[in-house]
């Protein structure tokens, strides 16, 4: 029985090899499918103006960096709305100024960054937001940068974080009262637990399904998972052995599934 086991260790060693081996190929991030309709330019502006609209500081830097990346590739301006200050064990003013250095790293100016410390919105599992208040703050940064395009958590938020979800349902409010304009979102899929710490392994699953989806979905690809690293090591407080582990094990950190809202 011995051998069987290590058969299997080294099968998936390879796996994870090969894996990542597809993903580091490129010299730079990818869609699949590769596709000229995912994003493309509005009349005559050839860049996008995006805003990433996050619940808490790490957010961008744990689940959401193979789509900054990619954007930013793409030459698309990205904006950072962060609903709260991650309050929840005191560090509030620490993790805002760790976002700040976070997206320093992943070549997003401060200026457009974001961090809201709503009395409404303070960071917590039995924390309820409004997601009409959501939909507001949200408009009131859309139109102050020209938002044209938003990213943000699925109705199950990743991790399934109530405060995630709630986000995610404050943007649905706001396309749904705001029908006649020209704002485009998109959501990050949640996985199931097999998938979620799969790592690079997912790029093969991930690929698949977006391209075979009747959904208008894509697979964004990280070529330069040390950016995720480097990122949320930016947030200090955080940086704690179990989060590292998950960065390395996350296939969140190698690629993000992107579904049209």
């Amino acid at each position: 029985m011995a051998w069987i086991w290590m058969l299997s260790v080294a099968g998936a060693v390879l796996l994870w090899a090969v894996s990542l081996g597809r993903i580091l190929s490129s010299p730079t991030p990818y869609s699949l499918p590769p596709s000229p309709r995912f994003l493309p330019p509005l009349g005559d502006r050839r860049s996008r103006n995006v805003l990433l609209v996050l619940a808490h500081p790490d957010d961008e830097s744990m689940f959401f960096t193979p789509t900054i990346l990619f954007l930013k590739s793409k030459g698309h301006n990205i904006h950072v709305l962060c609903m709260s200050l991650g309050n929840a064990d005191g560090l509030g003013d620490t993790r805002k100024e760790e976002l700040y250095d976070a997206c320093a790293t992943l070549k997003i100016p401060a200026e457009q960054v974001a961090v809201l410390d709503h009395q409404k919105l303070q960071d917590g599992f039995h924390e309820k937001w409004d997601h009409g208040l959501l939909a507001e703050l949200t408009m009131e940064q859309i139109q102050l940068w020209d938002i044209d395009t938003i990213v943000t958590f699925d109705s199950y938020g990743v991790s399934g974080h109530p405060n995630h979800r709630d986000v995610h349902h404050g943007i649905c409010k706001l396309l749904h009262e705001n029908q006649q304009g020209n704002i485009e979102a998109w959501e990050l899929v949640s996985l199931n637990m097999f998938r979620k710490y799969s790592g690079a392994v997912d790029i093969w699953l991930s690929s698949l399904i977006s391209s075979s989806s009747k959904q208008l979905m894509y697979c964004l690809v990280n070529c330069s998972p040390a950016r995720t690293f480097e990122a949320m090591a930016a947030h200090r407080s955080q940086w704690v052995w179990f989060r590292r582990l998950f960065v390395t094990l996350s296939s969140y950190t190698y690629v993000n599934m992107l579904q049209k809202i």
